[in-house]
């Protein structure tokens, strides 16, 4: 299969757009003060697997990588030393993302992603004022289908998480966030009317599985697109999540034609530069092709790896991060922990998390067994540094998942402090209550 050469336009705005939402995200941190509640605070970080060494450093280091994500960003939507400055941005963005597990948030994820495609990608053919040089502003159409393919990947992946049972059949938890809306003129109705999240539920499972397809065929590109800015539109007034919704509608662009910005702009494009073979100094390599469509099927794989584990996924919750399960749980929780000594006069203390944890740290650790679980085995070392011996950590855990009665999340009788942790291994995690399906009388009037 021959390579082509499209016009590097779209992937330039792309990368000079990104480049400016980089910036303005670091800079809200600074803004708003979040720096130090979420990275300065804590006493105790909720650590990745192999990941405890990666702290958030003095006070000087943190807020100089949120200050550097600023500049970056402003270079790099700049086209200035392109693949160094998204470098940058991948390792200190990734950085401030891998800290903690509290911290956790799907676009996050993409956000780094992303960056560390555009240090492979030839991104700084158009829109580049401070390039160093003027090279030809076609790219392999290759790159541009990597990127779609990634993008692609995270809308089908959401929808396949939709296919669950609270989502499908109880409009959960839809129905208790749009439930939150409803003093507001005219639509306050509609969201109290019940078949309402119901309609959005199926509308976002068809989006979602749809979208990404709907968005690569000519004849329904443009509409597919404005309905997916009318969609992010929606979800970003209705719904706290940040600058998701900002993310996946930039990243959209790169299913639009490559030159779709000089058409907008009215610039001219020579000739059907879509269909020309690409020279030698633009293609990429069939090595290189292979290894992005292989990074993209084990993230497709990865996504998918919570399915292992028997029980609901999201009630244990074992690889729910990094799998794109977006807007799918309400998750809300209350745990306390018991130390004792397991030895006849052995000393006991209930501990309170809010007294070491910060509020979202307690909030998170609160519905997410692994971090409990994290959290049981540093209580252990923390009581046996201080002298006690035979050290027992135990859990009373309660748990709502979406709007339904709280239940034990997990197993209060297992000592968590010497337990360790294991993706298939969830004994000691309580199992979900069986759900009702049928309208609770009087829900939803």
């Amino acid at each position: 299969m021959r390579a082509r050469a499209v016009d590097g336009a779209s992937l330039g705005l792309f990368r000079c757009l990104f480049g400016v939402l980089v910036a303005v995200a670091a800079l809200r941190y600074l803004v708003l003060g979040w720096i130090g509640p979420q990275y300065l605070e804590p006493r105790f970080v909720f650590s990745y697997p192999g990941l405890d060494w990666l702290g958030s450093g003095p006070p000087f280091v943190t807020y100089g990588r949120f200050a550097a994500l600023v500049v970056l960003g402003g270079l790099l939507a700049a086209g200035w030393r392109v693949r160094l400055s998204a470098f940058a941005i991948f390792l200190l963005f990734t950085w401030n993302h891998l800290i903690d597990k509290a911290l956790y948030l799907n676009h996050y994820h993409l956000v780094s992603l992303l960056a560390g495609w555009l240090v492979l990608a030839p991104s700084d053919r158009a829109f580049a004022p401070l390039a160093r040089d003027r090279r030809d502003e076609t790219v392999d159409a290759a790159w541009l289908w990597l990127l779609r393919g990634q993008v692609g990947l995270v809308y089908v992946a959401a929808g396949l998480a939709k296919l669950h049972p609270d989502w499908l059949l109880r409009a959960e938890p839809l129905r208790l966030w749009l439930g939150t809306h409803d003093h507001w003129p005219v639509l306050g109705a509609v969201f109290r009317w019940e078949p309402t999240p119901f309609a959005f539920a199926w509308a976002g499972l068809v989006f979602d599985l749809s979208v990404p397809f709907l968005l690569l065929a000519r004849r329904t590109r443009r509409v597919a697109f404005a309905a997916l800015c009318v969609f992010h539109l929606a979800t970003a007034a209705l719904f706290p999540i940040g600058v998701f919704p900002w993310v996946m509608t930039l990243a959209a662009t790169l299913f639009l034609a490559p030159d779709w910005p000089r058409r907008l702009r009215g610039v001219g494009v020579r000739g059907s530069l879509g269909e020309s073979v690409a020279p030698a100094g633009v293609r990429l390599r069939p090595a290189a092709r292979l290894a992005g469509l292989a990074f993209l099927a084990a993230q497709a794989l990865w996504s998918q790896r919570g399915l292992l584990p028997e029980g609901d996924l999201l009630w244990h919750e074992r690889g729910f991060r990094f799998s794109w399960r977006v807007m799918v749980m309400e998750k809300q929780g209350d745990v306390r922990f018991l130390v004792a000594e397991d030895r006849p006069g052995g000393r006991a203390a209930a501990i309170d998390p809010a007294e070491e944890l910060t509020p979202i740290q307690c909030r998170m650790m609160a519905a997410q067994p692994d971090m409990i679980l994290d959290y049981a085995r540093h209580l252990r070392r923390r009581h046996e540094a201080a002298g006690w011996r035979d050290v027992t950590v135990r859990a009373e855990s309660w748990a709502s998942l979406n709007g339904d009665p709280a239940a034990p999340l997990v197993d209060p009788d297992v000592d968590l402090g010497r337990l360790r942790p294991g993706l298939l291994d969830r004994s000691w995690i309580r199992p979900r209550p069986p759900v009702r399906i049928e309208r609770e009388e009087g829900r939803g009037e």
